[in-house]
């Protein structure tokens, strides 16, 4: 039941919004939905702690193959958890609605969006995997396109080519698993090796790495602050969730070291192009997205340490994704709130931005460096040390390249920030984007075994 509802809560939240209203879907989603979703994820978690066993849910009763699963291991329960938290944080963010498109569509397609992600993190057959992808691209793209200008409908429309490519290379893999294997649950299915580069390829797409990374920047820095958090925090972690779960899983047979050292290369030229290209961009927005392709690199590195080093990397992998989202999240709220103080977004007219807004931003940009004592740091140093044990040291080289780009553009922008005495500008968007960066940095202190959690149904 909780497995369904952690699904099922969101999307009745969207579905109601028509007949509601934008201020009454926002009484509803912070009342409710929001406390709701987080004691939901929550439980599942101190379930699966306390069974030491994945949750398994058949609907109505049936088992697969002719029933559909829900399957949750402590991996999907840290995803959950990170949702409810971005999620959370994202509602607060906003302000109160108008009663006019623009607002409708926000209290709409947000809660869409968390019930899209949720049943990906859940999902346990290829069909609820795609029908998971499709919703996140539908409700996605509306909201990238929200202000109708036509530099966002030109990035929405790039945006839907990708998806649109991915679906379909998503939608002919489980054709033909289904062919072959005669069932599409996770636990069942026998992959072929051009199933796999099918799936694997569509994800990617949907996950904008490296060469498939071209919509993402526009998309990201065209939509609203809020909008952009929660694409660079959870849309594109669904895509890389799934590649994880996938290739330890069903298709870790087909998972040869050529296959994982060809995705961490991908997520090598990630770490370099995206940082690159951050540092050379004249605006506040662009700059953060061109980080998010430049940090979801790092996510790519997992596959050969985890082949070769096991637990230390797979745990560096997970952390690395948690600590990500809610650092990323806290750094575009941080720049919106910035860019809506100040009127403009160009890094080279930034004097007097808003200090609690900076302060946010900063936290989070070294968490995303990875310096002492965030999440960030933890993540990258047991990727480093898995990289340095198993003598994969190009790696490392990928992971300290990273950090020092990462610390170039936050420099270029908080020294131009600082200068200037601060303007104002509203507190509660700014103290959200605040709480989520102080999380990102208290992942961090937490010791090791507290995350204990992701090898529960591993």
């Amino acid at each position: 039941m909780l497995l369904v509802l952690a699904v099922m809560a969101p999307i009745a939240a969207a579905t109601l919004a028509p007949l509601l209203g934008a201020r009454a879907m926002r009484r509803l989603v912070l009342w409710w939905l929001v406390p709701g979703s987080l004691g939901i994820a929550i439980a599942v978690a101190a379930r699966l702690l306390q069974a030491d066993t994945a949750l398994v849910v058949h609907l109505g009763g049936i088992a697969p193959p002719l029933g559909i699963a829900l399957r949750a291991d402590g991996l999907s329960a840290c995803f959950l958890l990170t949702a409810a938290i971005v999620m959370g944080a994202t509602f607060l963010f906003l302000d109160p609605p108008e009663e006019d498109r623009r607002g409708r569509a926000l209290w709409a397609l947000l809660p869409a969006l968390w019930g899209g992600v949720n049943l990906a993190f859940v999902a346990n057959d290829l069909f609820s995997i795609f029908i998971a992808l499709e919703i996140l691209t539908f409700g996605a793209i509306p909201l990238v396109a929200l202000d109708g200008s036509r530099a966002t409908l030109e990035a929405a429309l790039r945006y839907l080519l990708f998806a649109l490519l991915g679906s379909v290379l998503v939608l002919l893999a489980t054709a033909l698993v289904y062919g072959t294997s005669g069932a599409l649950d996770l636990s069942m299915i026998r992959p072929t090796a051009l199933a796999a580069m099918l799936l694997t390829v569509g994800l990617l797409a949907k996950t904008a790495l490296v060469p498939l990374h071209l919509w993402l920047p526009p998309a990201h820095a065209g939509a609203p602050a809020a909008v952009r958090a929660v694409l660079s925090a959870l849309v594109v972690k669904a895509g890389f969730f799934l590649l994880l779960r996938l290739w330890f899983g069903p298709l870790l047979p087909l998972l040869t070291p050529a296959m994982a050292t060809l995705l961490a290369l991908l997520g090598a030229a990630a770490i370099l192009l995206g940082g690159v290209m951050a540092l050379r961009q004249p605006r506040l927005k662009m700059l953060v997205a061109y980080s998010t392709v430049a940090q979801l690199g790092y996510l790519f590195l997992v596959f050969p340490l985890v082949l070769a080093a096991g637990q230390g990397a797979w745990l560096g992998g997970v952390l690395q994704a948690v600590s990500h989202a809610v650092a990323k999240a806290a750094m575009f709220m941080a720049a919106g709130s910035i860019a809506h103080a100040l009127g403009h977004d160009r890094i080279a007219a930034l004097a007097g931005a808003p200090r609690l807004a900076l302060l946010a931003f900063a936290l989070a940009g070294l968490s995303l460096m990875g310096i002492p004592p965030s999440g960030g740091f933890t993540a990258k140093w047991l990727l480093l040390g898995a990289a340095i044990d198993t003598g994969q040291w190009w790696w490392a080289l990928a992971v300290v390249g990273g950090g020092v780009l990462t610390g170039g553009y936050l420099f270029r922008v908080l020294t131009g920030a600082m200068r200037g005495p601060a303007v104002a500008a509203p507190l509660r968007p700014q103290a959200v984007a605040l709480g989520l960066a102080l999380v990102s940095i208290l992942l961090g202190l937490l010791p090791l075994y507290a995350f204990g959690l992701v090898e529960v149904g591993r």
